[in-house]
């Protein structure tokens, strides 16, 4: 009997050590210090309202830019189990400038490469070891702007010649950033992570020939990725 008794209280104390330690893993998923690092793919969208080309040029000449979809992943640390601090990461954005207003269908007119330095602060919502933990996220974000390159066409429109064509720069600039996202967590080390930011931003084009366009850029960003926690 007494053997029986030390046996049942060994098994009720292995299971409770299992349980706990279970329990103890599950909470641990999105805790204070846990590190999550996630790769995917991100889409931005500029929300263009172009200004028009100052004088002397055409009147109402403007500008759009196309949409740009690249790798791109993140890192997050927990600093308590709702509050995190995360920095998205990317290769740089190429988007295409096309003409507008009174020159739409001109085509394209230049391209950048856009580098958006980013980090964030998020609110996660419900349990570190939730399934699903919807979150809001507020920062700052240091639009880079490189490589800017302007085509022939826009050359011409603005009195370039082939032994000076018109070059272009556009203003790299600081911005807010807001963050609306979610994570499903596969298991205990991986998730799914999906998110939609918006910046509210606006910059300048400056031309060779000492012409400016202001134009309001207010991209939109859809990220997806996979993560795993550390």
């Amino acid at each position: 009997m007494k053997s029986k008794f030390c046996f049942a209280l060994s098994a009720i104390t292995a299971l409770t050590a299992l349980t706990a330690l279970t329990l103890g893993s599950a909470a641990q998923a999105q805790s204070q210090g846990s590190w999550l690092v996630r790769g995917g793919i991100t889409q931005l969208a500029p929300q263009v309202t172009s200004g028009n080309l100052s004088a002397p040029s055409l009147t109402g000449v403007q500008t759009g830019v196309s949409n740009s979809t690249q790798l791109s992943g993140g890192i997050t640390y927990m600093l308590s189990n709702s509050v995190a601090i995360d920095l998205p990461l990317a290769l740089p954005f190429k988007h295409n400038l096309y003409g507008t207003g009174s020159i739409a269908g001109v085509g394209k007119i230049g391209d950048t490469k856009a580098i958006p330095a980013t980090v964030m602060v998020q609110y996660r919502f419900g349990e570190a070891g939730g399934l699903f933990r919807p979150y809001l996220g507020l920062g700052v974000t240091y639009a880079k702007f490189d490589g800017e390159h302007a085509t022939a066409v826009l050359s011409g429109l603005t009195g370039g010649t082939p032994l000076m064509p018109t070059t272009l720069s556009i203003q790299s600039k600081f911005a807010a950033t807001m963050q609306v996202g979610a994570s499903y967590k596969i298991d205990e080390r991986w998730f799914v992570d999906g998110a939609i930011t918006k910046t509210p931003l606006k910059t300048r084009n400056t031309l060779s020939t000492g012409q400016t366009l202001d134009i309001t850029l207010n991209p939109i960003g859809i990220s997806l990725g996979v993560g795993m926690r550390y």
